[in-house]
Protein backbone atom coordinates (compact mmCIF):
# COMPACT_ATOMS: atom_id res chain seq x y z
CA UNK A 1 0.00 0.00 0.00
CA UNK A 2 1.13 3.46 -0.76
CA UNK A 3 1.91 6.31 1.84
CA UNK A 4 -1.13 8.28 2.57
CA UNK A 5 -3.70 5.66 0.89
CA UNK A 6 -5.88 5.12 3.79
CA UNK A 7 -7.95 2.37 4.34
CA UNK A 8 -11.94 2.51 3.76
CA UNK A 9 -14.48 0.35 3.90
CA UNK A 10 -15.85 1.12 0.96
CA UNK A 11 -16.03 3.66 -1.26
CA UNK A 12 -18.65 5.72 -3.49
CA UNK A 13 -18.01 4.94 -7.05
CA UNK A 14 -19.86 8.04 -8.12
CA UNK A 15 -20.06 10.34 -5.64
CA UNK A 16 -16.85 9.57 -3.94
CA UNK A 17 -18.32 9.01 -0.48
CA UNK A 18 -16.28 7.26 2.14
CA UNK A 19 -17.30 4.82 5.01
CA UNK A 20 -14.33 4.19 6.91
CA UNK A 21 -15.60 1.55 8.68
CA UNK A 22 -18.91 -1.04 8.09
CA UNK A 23 -20.53 0.55 10.98
CA UNK A 24 -20.57 3.73 9.33
CA UNK A 25 -21.69 1.99 6.11
CA UNK A 26 -24.38 0.15 7.91
CA UNK A 27 -25.85 3.15 10.03
CA UNK A 28 -25.72 5.26 6.60
CA UNK A 29 -29.57 6.06 6.20
CA UNK A 30 -28.45 6.81 2.48
CA UNK A 31 -27.67 3.78 2.30
CA UNK A 32 -30.47 0.86 1.27
CA UNK A 33 -29.88 -2.87 0.75
CA UNK A 34 -31.65 -3.81 -2.51
CA UNK A 35 -30.65 -7.62 -3.05
CA UNK A 36 -28.13 -10.14 -3.17
CA UNK A 37 -26.56 -11.78 -6.14
CA UNK A 38 -24.90 -15.51 -4.78
CA UNK A 39 -21.67 -17.61 -5.72
CA UNK A 40 -23.12 -20.94 -5.77
CA UNK A 41 -19.40 -22.26 -5.71
CA UNK A 42 -17.67 -19.97 -3.25
CA UNK A 43 -20.81 -18.70 -0.82
CA UNK A 44 -18.48 -15.81 0.69
CA UNK A 45 -17.92 -14.50 -2.72
CA UNK A 46 -21.52 -14.00 -3.42
CA UNK A 47 -22.57 -10.22 -3.18
CA UNK A 48 -24.74 -7.68 -1.53
CA UNK A 49 -25.89 -4.87 -3.83
CA UNK A 50 -26.67 -1.58 -2.01
CA UNK A 51 -28.08 1.99 -3.73
CA UNK A 52 -26.50 4.44 -2.81
CA UNK A 53 -28.47 8.54 -2.32
CA UNK A 54 -26.60 9.76 -5.30
CA UNK A 55 -28.24 7.37 -7.60
CA UNK A 56 -25.32 5.04 -7.90
CA UNK A 57 -25.15 1.16 -6.61
CA UNK A 58 -22.68 -0.86 -4.44
CA UNK A 59 -21.42 -4.48 -4.43
CA UNK A 60 -19.62 -5.83 -1.22
CA UNK A 61 -18.58 -9.26 -0.56
CA UNK A 62 -20.99 -11.45 1.55
CA UNK A 63 -17.46 -12.36 3.72
CA UNK A 64 -17.39 -8.72 4.54
CA UNK A 65 -20.83 -9.33 7.03
CA UNK A 66 -20.51 -13.29 7.19
CA UNK A 67 -19.71 -12.22 10.99
CA UNK A 68 -23.59 -10.85 11.45
CA UNK A 69 -24.51 -14.58 11.19
CA UNK A 70 -23.95 -16.52 14.67
CA UNK A 71 -26.52 -19.66 13.87
CA UNK A 72 -26.38 -22.92 12.60
CA UNK A 73 -24.63 -23.53 9.09
CA UNK A 74 -26.37 -26.47 7.03
CA UNK A 75 -23.79 -28.16 4.65
CA UNK A 76 -26.75 -29.28 2.27
CA UNK A 77 -27.52 -27.62 -1.03
CA UNK A 78 -31.27 -27.17 -1.67
CA UNK A 79 -31.16 -25.69 -4.53
CA UNK A 80 -32.95 -26.90 -7.55
CA UNK A 81 -34.93 -29.45 -5.09
CA UNK A 82 -38.82 -29.29 -4.32
CA UNK A 83 -37.88 -27.85 -0.86
CA UNK A 84 -36.16 -25.08 -2.61
CA UNK A 85 -38.08 -21.39 -2.42
CA UNK A 86 -35.71 -20.30 -5.11
CA UNK A 87 -34.93 -17.11 -2.94
CA UNK A 88 -31.32 -17.00 -4.27
CA UNK A 89 -32.45 -16.99 -7.53
CA UNK A 90 -34.39 -13.79 -7.84
CA UNK A 91 -31.67 -11.06 -6.61
CA UNK A 92 -34.13 -8.39 -5.44
CA UNK A 93 -35.58 -11.11 -3.00
CA UNK A 94 -34.81 -9.98 0.53
CA UNK A 95 -37.02 -12.20 2.28
CA UNK A 96 -35.89 -15.28 4.62
CA UNK A 97 -35.58 -18.70 3.71
CA UNK A 98 -36.92 -21.17 6.01
CA UNK A 99 -34.91 -24.31 4.36
CA UNK A 100 -31.91 -26.12 6.40
CA UNK A 101 -29.63 -24.91 3.29
CA UNK A 102 -26.35 -24.09 3.12
CA UNK A 103 -27.75 -20.96 1.45
CA UNK A 104 -30.07 -20.38 4.29
CA UNK A 105 -27.50 -18.04 6.60
CA UNK A 106 -26.92 -15.58 4.16
CA UNK A 107 -30.24 -14.80 4.02
CA UNK A 108 -30.49 -14.00 7.79
CA UNK A 109 -27.34 -11.78 7.48
CA UNK A 110 -29.90 -9.90 4.71
CA UNK A 111 -32.65 -9.73 7.79
CA UNK A 112 -29.68 -7.98 10.04
CA UNK A 113 -29.06 -5.50 7.36
CA UNK A 114 -32.51 -4.83 6.21
CA UNK A 115 -32.87 -4.29 10.71
CA UNK A 116 -30.23 -2.47 11.11
CA UNK A 117 -30.99 0.70 13.30
CA UNK A 118 -29.87 3.49 10.68
CA UNK A 119 -28.03 6.63 12.58
CA UNK A 120 -27.70 9.72 10.22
Amino acid sequence: MKKNQSICFKKCSKCGFVWPKRKSFLNDPDLRIIGYQPDFEELMAGLFLFNHNCGTSLAIKADAFEDLYDGPMFKEKLRGTKDCGGHCLHKGDLSPCPTKCECAYVREIVQVILNWSKKG
